[in-house]
């Protein structure tokens, strides 16, 4: 498989002129928390005093998976397709809140169970009808994973040469919960029932059930915890591949990635794994009412900006906490400072 190289974004002398540059602001020191922190890591991101956003980019990554033959999901593999068509057709919230915070939205078919008309939002990046059930079988072979890997890097570098600065990644999938709980605990060393929740809306006997197939499913696969793309390749989703590719090339370019849920931070966890330093470019958007998001975040020490109750996924969230970013880039380059604004003295 290709390399990546990501370098950390650290940078002493920058990241003090940052802070130097905020504390001179005509308020209190860190009166405005969070937004603050987002100010810095945006600059740094971009080595810069002065960051900007561009072309603001929601990729959405859709595919089937096989798991879901094994009744993981309240929901029939027919819906992927026709939640792929009412994307295109604009219909979906993803879609909504894509136009409200002027992203431009595109929907990639990964590796999903039906054949789709060309469109232009849509990007073919088929590699199958979707993987095999990982109950029975690895999810693909470990030549699909890496394949799924390079074109997912592929698609984000074309969407970052076109102007883009900030990526935000979706997925939709039939079963990917499931997909992603076995992900989770296998690379955070994490027992199953930590993990694994109630996906589009499971009743006690279905969670139940879930569970028990995925515990199957973990002691039919002897997987070493330490090679993540192994374990991407026996309990991923061709989707959630494709988004670690895109995740690395996106660092890789120094572009801001905005994080979504469940689904999106397990595609980030297998990234991180292979590439630590893919963390310092992710803004984390949300914390999901996905009963594993939460363990997830914290084992990533990552501090979501919004708890929205949100377990839609599409990446509705990452494009709803986008107005911080704005408000933090605004703050830094356009609030007075005391000496501009004529204020004597520093607030405390």
């Amino acid at each position: 498989m290709q390399t990546f190289h990501i370098e950390p974004v650290k940078n002493p002398s920058l990241q003090a002129a940052l802070l130097q540059k905020i504390n001179q602001k005509t308020k209190p020191l860190g009166a405005l928390g969070r937004l603050e922190v987002l100010a810095v890591q945006l600059g740094l991101i971009q080595q810069t005093e002065h960051p900007a956003l561009q072309q603001q980019t929601m990729l959405v990554f859709a595919g089937d998976h096989g798991i879901a033959a094994e009744g993981v999901s309240p929901y029939p593999q027919a819906v992927t397709a026709q939640m792929v068509l009412n994307f295109l057709n604009g219909g979906a919230a993803i879609n909504v809140f894509a136009r409200q915070h002027d992203f431009q939205l595109h929907i990639v078919d990964s590796g999903v169970n039906a054949v789709f008309q060309p469109h232009p939002m849509l990007i073919d990046a088929k590699l199958g009808m979707g993987t095999m059930s990982f109950l029975h079988h690895p999810a693909m072979t470990q030549a699909e994973c890496e394949q799924a890997i390079m074109r997912g890097a592929e698609i984000a570098r074309d969407t970052i040469t076109q102007g883009c600065n900030v990526l935000a990644l979706g997925e939709m999938g039939i079963g990917n919960t499931s997909s992603a709980s076995c992900l989770m605990s296998v690379l955070c060393g994490l027992p199953l029932h930590q993990c694994v929740g109630r996906g589009t809306g499971l009743n006690d006997k279905g969670l139940q059930h879930k569970l028990s197939v995925l515990t199957t499913a973990l002691q039919t696969h002897h997987v070493n915890h330490k090679d993540p793309l192994q374990v991407l390749a026996v309990f991923g989703g061709f989707e959630v591949a494709m988004m670690v590719g895109a995740l690395l090339a996106a660092a890789e370019a120094r572009t801001t990635l905005l994080i979504d849920g469940f689904i999106a931070t397990s595609a980030l966890l297998v990234a991180a794994k292979l590439y630590p330093a893919v963390v310092d470019y992710c803004v984390f958007a949300h914390c999901s009412d996905e009963s594993g998001h939460g363990v997830m975040l914290a084992h990533l020490n990552a501090q979501p900006l919004l708890h929205l109750s949100l377990r839609l996924g599409e990446g509705t969230g990452a494009v709803l906490a986008y107005p911080l970013l704005q408000s933090a880039v605004a703050f830094l380059n356009e609030m007075a400072s005391f000496e501009s604004a004529g204020v004597s003295g520093q607030l405390q």
